[in-house]
C-alpha cells in the first residue's frame, strides 16, 4: 500500500510543508500514516488585480486589496494558479484525523500556516510542526513536540503585507504619470536602489588626483636563505626587502586617502610629490647610505568568523563562488530541502550543543586536537531585532559529513563545502603571529632626510586559518592567510638600496556596489530584512532600475529620475533612518508592544484625525515625525514637473533626459534653431557620459536623412533612425489622405545589415522600397517572390516559404536558382542545432549544464529544460554563470504559458445550428411540437455547454 492509503495506530495525519521537494524528503522520515503534502507557497495573498478582487467591494478597496476605512482589514484571494492544489489538500484533509501544518519557522512561514488553516477550515485536531533541519530526528521530534500557532508572528507579517501594498500601489502610479508606465516603488526597493543611484553621484562628482612616491629595494648584504623544499612559500630570512617611501624631512609623504572627492588634498600637514619632484629626489637618493632607524615588532592574533547567517552566507557566496544572492539562496533552498544544512534563512550566529559537539569532533578529527581550543565557542548575535529563532547556517544532522562524504557535485557541493568549512573553522583556535614594521633612513645629496617603511607578517600558528579563510569585497586586498616575512635585521644594520623606482598613482572613485557589498550595507544601515535581500535585489534588476556590468551593479539613467522624483517629493520614504526606523516599528509590533492598526493610520492618513491634516508634508520634506500621511502626499501631484525630475544637466548646454522610450541627450528647445538630440545606449554608465562624450553622440548623425526625390513618383525618399533600426520611407503630398478606405501608406523598408544611415544612397533606398521582387514563376504559374522579413530574407510561393542566405539575393537571385531551392525537401521541424556561444556550468536548480545559443529571437540561455532570452543590458560576451542561473530561475517562476479552453463554445455553437435546422425540417402542421422539441434540444445543448465549460474550470492551468 502507498503511504497515503496506510493508515497508522493513532489515525491518519496529514502534513503539509511549502515546497514538494521537501515534501518528498519528509515523507521518507515519517512513514506509513503520514500523508506529506506541499502547498507549493502561498495559497493566498492580496489580489494582484481588480480583477481579481470580489465584486461586493468597490472604489478604493477594489484598487488597493486593502480596506483603508475599516482598519485597513486585507482582501485575501486563494491565487488562481493555487485553486487545484487547494482543492486537493482539502480532499486529503478530509480523509485525515490531524493536521500539522510545517511550514518555515519564521514570520513568513508562520503566515502560510495561518493562511492555510484559514482556507481549509480544518474539523480535526491542528498542530504546528517546526523543525529546523531536514533529518530524521528532527523531524520525528518536531511531529512529537508540536506548538500553537503564533498569532502574533502572523500579525507582524500581515503588518507588512499591508505596509508593503499601500506603498507600492500609492506610490507606483506617481511613477507612472511622471516618469514613465510600469514602473514600481516599494518600501525596501526604492531605498537600495537609492544607493546604488548615490554611488554613482559620487562617481561622478569625483575628480582623481595624482600623486607619485618612491619605492625602494634594500639589501642586507647577506645570501638569505632560500623557500621552503615542500611547497614552494616564503623565505623565513629573505636577503632583502622592499620598502615605501613614507617621508621626506619628518613630513608624511601623501597617499590616495589623503586626497578628498573633490582631487585636493584634505590637509596641508602632508608632502604632495609630483612626477618631476619624485623623480629629482630618486636622483638625489641614487648614492646614499642607508641604516635601519626601527624595528617594531607587535604580537599578531586572528579569531575565527562567526558562522554564516543569511546575509553573510549571501556576501562570501558572491566573493567566493560568483554568486549572486538569488542563485545563493535557491543553491541553499536545495540543500535545506534535501538534508544537508539547516534552515538557511536566519539571523542568527548561535549553534546548538549538538552542532557544536559535531564541529568539534572535526576538528580533532581532521587537524588534532593542538587545533581545538579548551571551551567551545559562542558567538553573540549582531543582528539588531534577528526575528527567526533559528541556529546559523551549518551542516545538518549530529555528524557533520565532509563535503566528499555528501555525493553532491556542481554549485551544491561549493556551496555546502563553503557551509562546512566556516562552521568547522568558527570552533578552531585563533591564528597567531607577529607584525613588524621596519623604517629605513638616509639623507640625500641634496640635505633631505628620506625615511622608508616596510610591514610584514609572519604567521606562527595558523589555527582556524588550517580550515577557513574569509574573502574580501576589494580585488586587491590581501586575505589573512598570507604572509610577508622581512629580513632579521636590527636597529641601526647598514643597507644598500639595489633600487629605486617612482611610482605614478591615481585616486579611484569609490567601489560601485556588488550584490555582496549592497547586503551588507542594507543591513550595516538596518533597512529592511536580510531573508528579503535576494529578493529585492533581484527587483531592481528585473525593473532595469540596476543593470550589472562584471558583478558591479551601475544604475540606469531610468533609476536617476524614479529617485530624483521620490528625494525631492517623498524624501521620507527614502530616507535611509526612516526606512530604519519603520523597521523598528514593526519589530514592535511583532514584540507586541505596539498596536498595528493605529501604527497603519498615522503612516497612511497622517496624525490627528485620520484625515490627512500634520502628517504629510513632513513625510515629504524629510523634516519632524517619521510617520506621515501617504494619502495626502500621493493626491497632490500638480508640484511635480515631469520634464524637471527627468532632466540632468551635462554641459555645455547638454541636458540628459528620461523618455518614455529610453535617454537621450538634447540641447537647445525642440522645433529650435540649432536644437539637437541623440539617443544614449542603455548600457551606458552615467558616470561614462562626459561633456565630450555626449559632444560625440551629437555629433553622430540622427534624425532624416534627405536621400533625393523619386524620379518616378516625385515624393522625397529620407532615411530615419526608428525604434526597430534604420529604415528609408517617402514623404506622401500634404492632403493624402492617411486614414479610411482610401488611405495611402508609405513605403517604407528596413536597410540591409552592411548598410548605414549616413551612407545609404538614394538608389539603395529605391531598391530596398521595390521589395517584395517578383522573381518569376513554376511550371503551373505560381509566382515567386524575394521578401525581406523579421527574420532575414526569404522566398514565398503561395503558402511555402524558403530562407535565403544573404540579403543580396532578393535582387540577385534568378528563377532557376530559385526553382532549384524549391526543388529540394522543405526542412520539417527545427533546424540543426547550432553549437553553444557560451558555457556557464552547472544550473542549481535543474543541476544541468548551462549554455548560451543563437535563436530565433536572440541569444538565450537554457539547461535543456527552460529557456530564457538574454535581457537588453546582457550580453553574450558579459553574461556570468550567476546571471544565467538568474534567468533561468526568473523564467521558471513565471511558469507555463496560460492556454485557454475553447471548445465549449464551439459545441454551443453547433447545438445551435443542430436545433436551427431541426426547426426548419418541421412542416407548419406541427410547429407547435417542433418548437417543444427544439426547446429540449437547446435544454440539453445548453446544460452539455455548462458541463463542458465546469470541467475545463476544473483543470489546472
Amino acid at each position: 500500500m502507498s503511504p497515503t492509503s496506510e493508515t497508522a495506530h493513532g489515525g491518519r495525519r496529514l502534513v503539509i510543508v511549502e515546497s514538494p521537494a521537501k515534501a518528498k524528503t519528509i515523507k521518507g522520515y515519517l512513514g506509513p500514516g503520514y500523508v506529506v503534502e506541499a502547498s507549493v507557497g502561498h495559497i493566498r495573498d492580496l489580489p494582484s488585480g481588480a480583477a481579481e478582487v470580489p465584486e461586493k467591494y468597490t472604489g478604493e478597496v477594489r484598487r488597493l486589496g486593502v480596506d483603508v476605512e475599516h482598519d485597513f482589514q486585507p482582501i485575501y484571494v486563494v491565487n488562481a494558479d493555487k485553486k487545484a492544489q487547494v482543492r486537493k489538500l482539502k480532499e486529503l484533509l478530509a480523509e485525515s484525523d490531524e493536521l500539522y501544518l510545517a511550514t518555515d519557522e519564521d514570520r513568513e512561514g508562520e503566515a502560510i500556516a495561518w493562511h492555510l488553516q484559514e482556507v481549509l477550515k480544518p474539523k480535526v485536531p491542528v498542530h504546528r510542526m517546526v523543525f529546523h533541519e531536514i533529518t530524521k530526528d528532527a523531524i520525528r521530534e518536531a511531529v512529537a513536540n508540536p506548538r500553537e500557532l503564533n498569532q502574533r508572528m502572523v500579525d507582524a507579517q500581515e503588518t507588512r503585507r499591508i505596509l508593503d501594498r499601500l506603498y507600492g500601489y500609492e506610490v507606483s502610479p506617481v511613477l507612472w504619470k511622471k516618469v514613465m508606465p510600469r514602473l514600481s516603488a516599494g518600501r525596501v526597493q526604492s531605498v537600495a536602489t537609492r544607493l546604488v543611484v548615490e554611488r554613482e553621484r559620487e562617481r561622478i562628482a569625483f575628480r582623481s588626483a595624482e600623486y607619485w612616491d618612491l619605492t625602494g629595494t634594500f639589501g642586507t648584504g647577506r645570501t638569505g636563505d632560500a623557500p621552503p623544499t615542500f611547497g614552494g612559500g616564503t623565505p623565513t630570512d629573505p636577503s632583502s626587502l622592499v620598502a615605501r617611501l613614507a617621508a621626506v624631512d619628518g613630513k608624511r609623504v601623501a597617499q590616495g586617502r589623503d586626497f578628498g572627492a573633490d582631487g585636493r588634498l584634505k590637509s596641508d600637514s602632508v608632502l604632495h610629490l609630483d612626477e618631476e619632484k619624485a623623480r629629482a629626489l630618486a636622483a638625489a637618493l641614487a648614492d646614499t647610505a642607508f641604516a635601519v632607524r626601527s624595528v617594531e615588532s607587535k604580537p599578531y592574533r586572528r579569531s575565527p568568523y562567526a558562522p554564516f547567517r543569511t546575509t553573510t552566507l549571501q556576501q562570501e557566496a558572491s566573493r567566493k563562488l560568483g554568486f549572486g544572492a538569488k542563485a545563493t539562496m535557491q543553491v541553499a533552498q536545495k540543500l535545506y530541502e534535501n538534508g544537508f544544512i539547516t534552515y538557511m534563512r536566519t539571523d542568527s550566529t548561535i549553534l546548538s550543543d549538538t552542532a557544536v559537539s559535531a564541529a568539534r569532533a572535526q576538528v580533532t578529527q581532521l587537524y588534532g586536537a593542538d587545533y581545538l581550543p579548551e571551551k567551545p565557542r559562542v558567538y553573540a548575535g549582531k543582528v539588531k531585532n534577528a526575528q527567526e529563532a533559528h541556529e546559523a547556517i551549518r551542516p545538518s544532522g549530529d555528524r557533520f559529513r565532509t563535503p566528499a562524504e555528501t555525493g553532491l557535485t556542481g554549485d551544491q557541493f561549493r556551496l555546502y563545502e563553503l557551509i562546512w568549512k566556516r562552521t568547522v573553522a568558527s570552533q578552531m583556535k585563533d591564528a597567531t603571529g607577529n607584525s613588524v614594521t621596519v623604517k629605513i633612513g638616509g639623507r640625500a645629496a641634496d640635505g633631505r632626510d628620506a625615511e622608508f617603511s616596510a610591514s610584514g607578517k609572519t604567521i606562527t600558528f595558523h589555527g582556524f586559518m588550517k580550515a577557513y579563510v574569509e574573502g574580501a569585497d576589494d580585488p586587491n586586498a590581501e586575505l589573512d592567510d598570507r604572509e610577508r616575512r622581512l629580513p632579521q635585521v636590527a636597529q641601526g644594520d647598514a643597507l644598500t638600496a639595489d633600487e629605486i623606482t617612482v611610482d605614478g598613482h591615481a585616486t579611484k572613485p569609490p567601489a560601485r556596489y556588488t550584490e555582496a557589498s549592497l547586503v551588507k550595507e542594507l543591513e550595516e544601515r538596518e533597512i529592511g530584512r536580510p531573508s528579503t535581500y535576494a529578493s529585492i535585489i533581484g527587483t531592481i534588476l528585473d525593473r532595469g532600475y540596476v543593470f550589472k556590468k562584471g558583478t558591479a551593479l551601475v544604475p540606469s539613467f531610468l533609476s536617476f529620475a524614479v529617485v530624483n522624483l521620490l528625494e525631492t517629493h517623498f524624501g521620507r520614504l527614502v530616507d535611509y533612518d526612516f526606512t530604519a526606523r519603520m523597521e523598528d516599528d514593526l519589530d514592535r509590533i511583532a514584540r507586541g508592544e505596539a498596536k498595528s492598526v493605529p501604527w497603519l493610520k498615522r503612516f497612511y492618513f497622517g496624525e490627528g484625525d485620520g484625515t490627512g491634516q500634520g502628517g504629510a508634508a513632513d513625510a515629504g520634506n524629510g523634516d519632524g515625525d517619521h510617520l506621515g500621511g501617504l494619502k495626502e502626499l500621493v493626491t497632490d501631484l500638480g508640484a511635480i514637473d515631469a520634464r524637471e525630475i527627468s532632466s540632468f544637466p551635462v554641459g555645455n548646454g547638454i541636458v540628459l533626459r528620461v523618455g518614455r522610450y529610453g535617454p537621450y541627450v538634447e540641447r537647445g528647445e525642440k522645433d529650435a534653431e540649432g536644437h539637437q538630440r541623440a539617443d544614449v545606449p542603455d548600457d551606458l554608465a552615467p558616470d561614462e557620459l562626459t561633456v565630450e562624450h555626449a559632444e560625440e553622440l551629437l555629433a553622430k548623425p540622427s534624425g532624416d536623412f534627405e536621400l533625393g526625390a523619386d524620379p518616378v513618383s516625385g515624393n522625397q525618399i529620407v532615411a530615419k533612425d526608428g525604434r526597430y533600426g534604420p529604415y528609408v520611407t517617402e514623404i506622401l503630398p500634404e492632403g493624402t489622405p492617411k486614414t479610411g478606405k482610401n488611405a495611402v501608406k508609405p513605403r517604407t523598408a528596413s536597410l540591409f545589415k552592411s548598410m548605414a544611415l549616413d551612407t545609404v544612397t538614394l538608389e539603395d533606398a529605391l531598391r530596398l522600397m521595390s521589395l517584395p521582387r517578383v522573381v518569376g514563376a513554376d511550371a503551373e504559374g505560381v509566382e515567386i517572390t524575394a521578401q525581406n522579413g523579421r527574420y532575414g530574407p526569404y522566398l514565398k510561393k503561395g503558402t511555402d516559404s524558403r530562407s535565403l542566405t544573404d540579403e543580396e539575393q532578393l535582387f540577385s537571385i534568378t528563377l532557376e536558382e530559385a526553382l532549384a531551392i524549391y526543388a529540394q525537401p522543405k526542412q520539417r521541424g527545427r533546424a540543426a542545432a547550432k553549437p553553444p556561444l557560451k558555457e556557464l556550468g552547472t544550473d542549481p536548480v535543474s543541476e544541468k549544464p548551462v549554455v548560451v545559443k543563437d535563436g530565433r529571437f536572440g541569444p538565450y540561455v537554457t539547461d535543456g529544460e527552460t529557456n530564457a532570452t538574454l535581457r537588453t543590458d546582457d550580453s553574450v560576451e558579459t553574461i556570468t554563470p550567476e546571471r544565467g542561473y538568474e534567468l533561468l530561475a526568473e523564467k521558471r517562476a513565471k511558469g507555463p504559458a496560460k492556454k485557454t479552453a475553447k471548445k465549449a463554445p464551439a459545441k454551443k455553437t453547433t447545438a445551435k445550428k443542430t436545433a436551427t435546422k431541426t426547426a426548419a425540417k418541421k412542416t407548419t402542421a406541427a410547429k407547435t411540437t417542433a418548437a417543444k422539441k427544439t426547446a429540449a434540444k437547446k435544454t440539453t445543448a445548453a446544460k452539455k455547454t455548462t458541463a463542458a465549460k465546469k470541467t475545463a474550470a476544473s483543470q489546472p492551468e
